[in-house]
């Protein structure tokens, strides 16, 4: 059963949220796996927890599913404790990356199982397992047996097994792993389109970025255990909050450099591709690094004052990826600082060509840790 509160004079403000953890951590024999995590997701919302091998996140995932208990913290369902209940009296449901399919069952008992151990009716677990099927585009396949499903419709079935329970919090543990480019990149779709449809809160755990990107609501950046940056895809690419996740999501150009002056909300940056006006209030000598993703460097003159030249770079290698041509450039005084541009694929460049450089203010990322 799903214990109150154990926070009392809080209910209102959990209430706000679908599921909540506070102060969650994980240990095991010394090892943190998991370190205080604080994370609302609201009702509805599709989340993606995502972070390299080892950062914690699928812990975190096991942790909502109830398949690991918490070291200290608490986690929430509609504002009711579960930090001790078991899966089967969570109202979540859990895709794993192995899919967990059962090869001696026929599709329609892989997909009835959640509901025969809940104690439904035959007829009726047959029905909704139906119903699932149908959901994800797979009616007329319940008597076929694992074995003759392509890698996709196994994902679909999965999928569908995890729905027909109807849970409040649908939780994947990177469904799509296992999958090739064309048939993961059309899961993604249909994903989203499920999320939607059935308006269930959905925790996708994943280390692609573009796959993040693609599916999220909001992305929750793990790092170590912890929770390196959250908040919506575009804001985590175009304005990252730490380093890490400048350099984790995606290219990245990253300049060290040196607070040279301050005034009022703007503060002057010296970079070793010369000094800029940035919006920030750190301190004189204060290091930090700033960031421009390789798409916002833009070939020509800097002729406006929103902008700043970066000077001429030459151009080192050329690799053509179909929507634009990634090249890589040397810079600076003696073409020691490297560059990383996505130009058009119209824009016709070789190696040893050069070119002069600019960037828009606006798109500098400060960072300072």
């Amino acid at each position: 059963m799903l214990r109150p509160s154990l926070f009392p004079g809080e209910e209102n403000d959990l209430n706000k949220f679908h599921l909540e953890l506070r102060g969650v951590s994980k240990e095991y024999a010394g090892f943190v796996a998991v370190e205080s995590v604080d994370l609302k997701v609201a009702r509805g919302e599709f989340l993606v927890l995502l972070g390299p091998s080892g950062s914690g996140k699928t812990t975190i995932l096991s942790m909502m599913g109830g398949f690991t208990v918490p070291t200290t913290g608490h986690m929430y369902i509609d504002g009711h404790d579960v930090t001790e209940t078991t899966p089967a009296h969570r109202p979540t449901a859990t895709v794993f990356q192995d899919y967990a399919l059962f090869p001696h069952m026929s599709v329609l008992q892989n997909v009835s199982f959640g509901l025969t151990m809940r104690k439904v009716s035959k007829p009726l677990r047959y029905q909704r397992a139906e119903t699932a099927l149908e959901t994800m585009g797979l009616s007329g396949l319940g008597d076929r047996e694992i074995h003759q499903l392509s890698g996709g419709q196994r994902q679909r079935v999965a999928l569908a097994r995890a729905i027909a329970v109807e849970p409040e919090v649908l939780l994947l543990d990177e469904p799509l792993g296992a999958l090739d480019q064309k048939i993961r990149r059309q899961m993604q779709v249909e994903l989203v389109r499920l999320q939607k449809t059935l308006g269930v809160t959905f925790v996708h755990v994943t280390h692609d970025q573009e796959e993040a990107m693609s599916i999220a609501d909001n992305i929750a950046l793990i790092n170590k255990g912890r929770i390196e940056d959250y908040g919506p895809p575009d804001r985590i690419y175009l304005r990252p909050a730490t380093l890490f996740a400048a350099t984790f999501m995606g290219d990245s150009n990253i300049f060290s450099g040196e607070v040279v002056g301050n005034q009022a909300d703007w503060v002057e940056i010296k970079t070793q591709t010369g000094n800029l006006r940035i919006a920030g209030s750190q301190e004189i000598g204060t290091s930090v690094h700033i960031m421009l993703r390789p798409e916002q460097i833009k070939v020509g003159s800097s002729e406006s004052s929103d902008t700043f030249s970066m000077g001429v770079v030459r151009i080192v290698d050329v690799t053509f990826q179909g929507t634009h041509r990634l090249c890589r450039a040397l810079g600076g005084a003696d073409e020691t600082v490297e560059f990383l541009l996505r130009l058009p694929p119209e824009h016709a460049v070789s190696p040893s060509d050069c070119l002069s450089i600019y960037a828009l203010m606006s798109d500098v990322v400060l960072l300072t840790r």
